[in-house]
């Protein structure tokens, strides 16, 4: 790996649509424990972007060309659609690639546990990339909950809603249940993780899933998941994207007090707008978005933690230049597409 194992990891992102242009390819590109070497993609316009963006990387069409180039890597990124990820992720075990994988991970949790074997057996490091951990609004909710200012939560609420009844424009609007499609995969397996970290792992769950799609073999479009944690709370956990009014991204009540936050962390659209993650700027929430913590009559505005997904990728190298732990435990994933086939199966 690099320099007798000090680095850069050198790295191939596969796939250069939302997940590729707009989160990896940036956050490793800003990252001085990675090169960017080979980037994957069959589209001839994205393929120009990148070779625009990143002028020292290797632009192919597909992966097996990139598999081709294994002897001169070390990190496999996938940024395709879910039903891709098994297969993908297997080879690049096979030629001992250490693999990040988007959510929601795989199709299947017996697929993700097979993945864990897998890595495990051919002694690479794996993981899931659910840079949500790092929004701004959960890191401020992770440091209320640390510090007691809600006392005992009761019940939490988490909302990923917004208004795009045109759909997504890519392969979310005809994705099937079974290839990973569906906003219960897409949003749910984000929502899903963070009550998990935030509230322990999960004792009961129970779903709805309704279709309002364009396509009429499509999976869920709109999805709410109720869990009862083992830590006796209470997530209810709404999807929706032809929401027309947006309800609150948290809503949580403790024995002393309740917070509540509006709107969606600005990490993604500020990457997407070219800003590099070493701004100065990145990361920072408006002072007019705080959420509030209180009782009815008496609240105040909590300032904000600054947005981090550049952790991610600290984290990684980490673990792969230093023996630390994975940013995210791929066996965590696997639990959150265990609660996703329950909600199915019931729904």
């Amino acid at each position: 790996m690099g320099s007798a194992g000090k680095g850069p990891i050198r790295t191939a992102v596969v796939g250069f649509g939302i997940s590729g242009r707009v989160f990896h390819a940036p956050l490793i590109e800003a990252d001085p424990s990675f090169s960017l070497d080979v980037i994957v993609t069959a589209d001839p316009e994205r393929a120009a972007t990148a070779a625009a963006r990143y002028p020292h990387a290797r632009i192919v069409p597909t992966a097996e060309a990139m598999f081709a180039l294994a002897a001169d890597l070390d990190l496999v990124v996938l940024g395709t659609p879910p039903a891709t990820h098994f297969g993908m992720a297997s080879r690049a075990i096979a030629h001992k690639l250490h693999v990040v994988v988007d959510k929601p991970f795989v199709t299947t949790s017996a697929q993700g546990q097979e993945l864990l074997a897998l890595a495990s057996d051919a002694g690479v490091q794996l993981t899931v990339f659910q840079n949500r951990r790092w929004d701004s609004d959960f890191l401020t909710l992770s440091k209320l909950l640390h510090e007691g200012a809600l006392g005992e939560v009761r019940t939490f609420e988490s909302r990923f809603e917004w208004w795009r009844p045109e759909g997504f424009g890519n392969w979310r609007d005809s994705a099937t249940a079974a290839e990973g499609g569906g906003i219960l995969h897409d949003l749910g397996a984000h929502l899903i993780d963070q009550a998990v970290q935030l509230f322990g792992p999960v004792a009961r769950s129970y779903g709805e899933t309704a279709h309002r799609g364009l396509s009429p073999e499509a999976a869920d479009t709109e999805a709410f998941v109720s869990l009862l944690h083992d830590s006796g709370v209470r997530s209810r956990l709404w999807m929706n994207g032809m929401a027309a009014k947006a309800g609150p991204r948290f809503h949580v009540l403790g024995s002393l007090a309740g917070y509540t936050k509006w709107g969606l962390d600005g990490q993604e659209p500020a990457l997407d707008a070219g800003l590099p993650p070493s701004d100065p700027t990145y990361g920072a929430e408006p002072q007019e978005s705080w959420g509030l913590l209180g009782v009815d009559g008496r609240s105040t505005a909590v300032p904000a933690e600054r947005g981090a997904y550049p952790q991610f990728y600290r984290l990684l190298a980490g673990a792969l230049l230093h023996g630390g732990p994975v940013p995210v435990d791929p066996s965590d994933a696997v639990d959150v597409l265990k609660v996703i086939e329950e909600v199915h199966a019931l729904a």
